[in-house]
């Protein structure tokens, strides 16, 4: 395994808590702060700066004072250089199961999302699919 591989898991971990302890702080350290999130999960296309993902983050209870089990993994990281990477990751946010496609950059010696495209399917499918 390579350092950059290495690298980009070790700061996707600020992501993973960032989200299960919605925790804007620590999202701060793996988003770009002109980044962009993008879905069309439920019709029209949604683009949202950070600000609005931020708000959201901390307006919802944390799945992590829930007791919601952790079901976050990294699917695959895909580098095209030394500065860029596509990281395809799930985790489980409430009754949701996100699959997400994490944009990076390494700007200033660190990775960091530049944009996200995401898409969810309920969790209990999610468990069923696993269980099956």
């Amino acid at each position: 395994m390579d350092s950059a591989y290495t690298e980009i898991s070790t700061a996707l971990q600020d992501y993973f808590d960032g989200f299960y302890q919605s925790d804007v702080a620590t999202l701060k350290r793996i988003f770009h702060p002109n980044a962009h999130l993008y879905s069309a999960a439920d019709g029209p296309l949604v683009d949202d700066d950070m600000g609005a993902v931020y708000a959201r983050v901390e307006a919802r209870t944390a799945p992590a004072s829930l007791g919601q089990p952790r079901m976050d993994r990294i699917l695959s990281i895909d580098r095209s250089g030394p500065e860029s990477a596509l990281a395809k990751v799930q985790l489980a946010i409430g009754d949701r199961f996100y699959t997400d496609y994490l944009t990076m950059l390494r700007v200033d010696g660190a990775w960091r999302i530049i944009s996200k495209t995401w898409t969810y399917v309920p969790l209990g499918d999610a468990k069923a699919q696993a269980a099956e």
